[in-house]
């Protein structure tokens, strides 16, 4: 919520002639931002698998400190793709949500950190609420397109809560 606040109060005072092109500019691609982790968002809620693949560049790469690797992201997305056919199927439910500790962009980059909530219902009714810290780099190509996700390691509700 703050960030939108940030975005929208900077948005006001570009049009009132206050701030500087860069900080205009770091205002508009924070917008675009916003909207492609959105979009990541409803993916993940509806099971849209290929709107999904295609936040990430081709190149991208996954790092996980929860794996201890990283490879490719079409990796990870054969491996994530039976979640959401299941999730659009009906069988299971999922979301994730997004908050922020620093973003750094120049409107055509952008390095994004903080944690994201994975929650996921099985068939069974179980619920499973995953914290993570995270940091996700980006690049404007024919849109906003994941190039790393660094999955780095299990973040708490109060760290959580403390990014509000």
């Amino acid at each position: 919520m703050r960030t939108k606040l940030r975005v929208a109060g900077a948005c006001a005072l570009a049009l009132a002639g206050q701030l500087t092109a860069a900080d205009q500019l770091r205002a508009q691609t924070t917008a675009e931002l916003d909207a492609y982790w959105a979009e990541v968002s409803r993916t993940v809620e509806t099971g849209d698998f290929e709107a999904y693949a295609a936040l990430y560049h081709a190149d991208a790469v996954i790092v996980s400190n929860f794996t201890t690797d990283s490879h490719p992201i079409e990796n990870a997305l054969e491996g994530w793709e039976q979640g959401f056919i299941d999730t659009k199927a009906g069988r299971t439910k999922a979301s994730v949500s997004f908050r922020f500790s620093q973003r750094l962009n120049d409107g055509v980059t952008a390095h994004e950190t903080g944690i994201f909530n994975y929650r996921f219902e099985a068939a069974s009714g179980q619920v499973t609420d995953q914290y993570v810290h995270f940091e996700g780099l980006l690049v404007k190509k024919d849109g906003w397109k994941m190039m790393m996700e660094y999955q780095k390691s299990p973040a708490s509700v109060e760290e959580w809560n403390a990014l509000r």
